[in-house]
């Protein structure tokens, strides 16, 4: 009893030393202790404890064992891990319902989705926290479909999902972009009335935020997200994120900057994935509302690599290089993605000042990304020779064999340069199935040049690979019309009519006296 009084109130030092000087140490006292390490983050020391217990001759009992094992996960012990799960199979607690719930967390956590649910199907008895580990863990790990399976067949089999399920099967239904089973999920939250819970109303914004471009053809997802967000009686730093992120997702920027704004007048702080979000916004619209953002960010104090490499983006596709250039020099570390940078340069029309970049810190060392971000440049300063020759040389001297990327780029250079031959053969001869952006890039080269040879050919490859995209079929249309080729353009035209072919709306934002306008 004195042990876990002290267990309780965080009094670990003294729970120790009366347990040693205890003449009558028992399992109960030794458990105490142990997962009491456990619960106040000292998984290290509640091992060396259960290693003790071991040695002394006590058996371990289930509560031991469960935190032992939470302890393995904790330390990201696995091989420690497997140790007791033999002596768990061993002592005959592999039945208990803690101590299943507690392997199964371990297996997952260690990468294996098999062995859990052999652990879960052997289980005598289950209880909601069986049913809720095995989805948490299937969902947390990247499996969001086989999160969903254990959830049907918990309701199924007479479970009632508590508070802390429903947010994972969000998150898990989120990913998978399962926006109709999501509705009929959040209509049944609705009816048990916890739709207000914090955790559930946020990891339904984000369902909704994710959800409103899927197959389901389903659109307007955003204002049921915005609804949602209203209806909170609190938010919380995940509730604007989420709702901030997808608007961003939406291309909708004057309300990011809206909901941004209100945040900051709620009172509450933004954080490194708030400030991503916008500046991400922000490379679109406002250069002036960027280096407000900009102000933010250094009078809240946040230094981030995420958010530094946003400022460097949003300014170079702004236009300002210097500032993107500056913020770039003074990161402390720069890993592939800040490298961003280089393509913001070659957007902004000053490829050349990316091709410097890399000549300075090719030094470090090169890779996919930053050699993708140099053949843009090339592409974009019409150095057709020099991007063959950087291409050439990937595997050669850097070691970096060519991705789909890299194919499409040099498509995409070549045709800017009306070099289609050539294009086309470096279609022809990728080890791999062409990206449909790069025969997209031909055929814009094609109608750029005139050649209606190479255009059917590239056009027949596109449809292959995006039937529902219209690219493809405005291009050879137009450039059809500007041979004069007018059956050829109607015949086009009907074939679109005959396939759900939608050709995306345009938008443009301009800055007029610090107000941003978008038609």
């Amino acid at each position: 009893t004195m042990i876990s009084g002290f267990v309780k109130l965080g009094r670990l030092q003294d729970s120790i030393w009366f347990f040693e000087r205890n003449p009558f140490q028992n399992v109960f006292s030794w458990t105490a202790n142990i997962s009491g390490f456990v619960q106040h983050g000292f998984g290290l020391e509640a091992l060396k404890l259960f290693l003790k217990l071991l040695e002394s001759g006590v058996k371990p009992n289930h509560i031991t064992f469960t935190s032992a094992v939470k302890s393995c996960v904790g330390l990201g012990d696995f091989g420690l891990g497997m140790s007791i799960f033999r002596l768990i199979l061993k002592s005959g607690f592999e039945h208990c319902v803690s101590v299943s719930n507690s392997l199964i967390t371990f297996c997952l956590r260690m990468g294996d989705i098999d062995l859990p649910k052999r652990i879960f199907d052997k289980m005598d008895k289950r209880n909601e926290v069986s049913w809720s580990a095995l989805i948490a863990r299937y969902s947390q790990s990247g499996y969001p479909l086989e999160a969903l399976q254990p959830f049907s067949e918990m309701v199924q089999c007479g479970f009632k999902p508590n508070g802390s399920c429903f947010p994972i099967v969000f998150s898990a239904l989120a990913s998978l972009e399962a926006l109709q089973a999501g509705s009929t999920i959040h209509a049944h939250v609705i009816k048990i009335e916890i739709e207000r819970d914090i955790f559930v109303s946020n990891s339904l914004i984000d369902l909704y935020c994710k959800c409103g471009k899927t197959k389901d053809g389903l659109n307007g997802q955003m204002d049921e997200a915005k609804k949602l967000f209203e209806s909170i009686p609190v938010h919380d730093n995940v509730s604007w994120n989420s709702i901030i992120a997808g608007y961003v997702e939406y291309k909708q920027y004057g309300m990011v900057f809206e909901v941004f704004n209100e945040m900051l007048l709620s009172g509450e702080i933004s954080n490194q994935s708030t400030f991503s979000s916008v500046l991400c916004a922000l490379c679109m619209a406002s250069l002036e509302k960027g280096k407000d953002t900009h102000g933010k960010i250094i009078k809240f104090g946040i230094q981030d690599g995420v958010v530094d490499t946003a400022l460097t983006n949003m300014y170079a596709k702004s236009g300002d290089i210097q500032s993107s250039k500056c913020v770039f020099d003074r990161m402390p570390e720069k890993n592939e993605i800040p490298w961003t940078v280089m393509i913001g340069l070659a957007e902004s029309g000053v490829a050349d000042e990316s091709l410097i970049l890399f000549e300075e810190m090719k030094r470090s060392s090169v890779h996919e990304i930053m050699l993708l971000s140099v053949l843009f440049a090339c592409a974009h300063c019409g150095l057709v020779d020099k991007g063959l020759q950087y291409f050439n040389s990937m595997e050669a001297v850097y070691g970096i064999k060519p991705q789909g990327k890299h194919y499409t780029c040099m498509v995409d250079m070549l045709s800017r340069s009306g070099r289609l031959s050539e294009a086309e053969e470096f279609i022809n001869s990728m080890p791999f199935q062409p990206e449909s952006n790069a025969c997209a890039a031909l055929l814009s080269g094609c109608w750029k040049y005139k050649n209606e040879d190479i255009a059917e050919r590239a056009a027949k490859k596109l449809w292959e690979r995006a039937e529902k995209n219209s690219a493809g079929y405005l291009l050879l249309s137009n450039i059809y019309a500007s041979a004069g080729k007018w059956l050829d353009v109607l015949n086009i035209r009907e074939l679109m009519k005959e396939k759900p072919l939608k050709k995306s709306g345009g938008c443009s934002w301009v800055e007029v006296r610090n107000g941003v306008h978008s038609f």
